[in-house]
């Protein structure tokens, strides 16, 4: 009997991404499971004191970082055998994009990759850590080596 249906990877395109990739994939195998991907491209606000309030990121430099994240999202879905109708490119935030689109599409998994920060950097917060407080189906948070 499988245990999940869906599993969402959560493509971060690091390094590291490709276990969390494999482990992703496997446990789709394992239990008979459609898998799916997503990629949020960070929708970040670029600061300088100089200019006062903070500035979003200029259009072009957001169409060009899409394109980009577009063409590696792809290459992913093929290399995992992922048609392109499950495969989402968002921007935003990405712990609240990660979110919504396992809710919008019945995700009883969602796999993420973690690198277990503590201190300042969790209370800064991860995207894994995120997504596990606001996630309402299970996340796996595959741990990541740091350099």
């Amino acid at each position: 009997m499988s245990i999940y249906r869906h599993v969402l990877l959560a493509a971060d395109f690091s390094e590291h991404g490709k276990e969390v990739a494999r482990r992703a994939k496997q446990l789709a195998e394992l239990n008979q499971a459609q898998l799916s991907l997503v990629h949020v491209v960070d929708n970040l606000p670029i600061t300088d004191a100089s200019y006062g309030p903070i500035i979003p990121f200029d259009v072009d430099l957001t169409e060009e970082l899409m394109a980009a994240a577009k063409k590696r999202l792809a290459e992913l879905g093929e290399e995992l055998g992922v048609p392109a109708e499950r495969q989402w490119l968002e921007i935003g935030s990405p712990k609240l994009e990660v979110v919504r689109i396992a809710e919008e599409n019945a995700v009883d998994l969602l796999v993420i990759g973690s690198h277990g920060r503590h201190g300042l950097a969790l209370l800064l917060g991860s995207t894994a850590n995120g997504v596990l407080h606001y996630a309402k189906c299970d996340v796996l948070a595959v741990r990541l080596k740091d350099d």
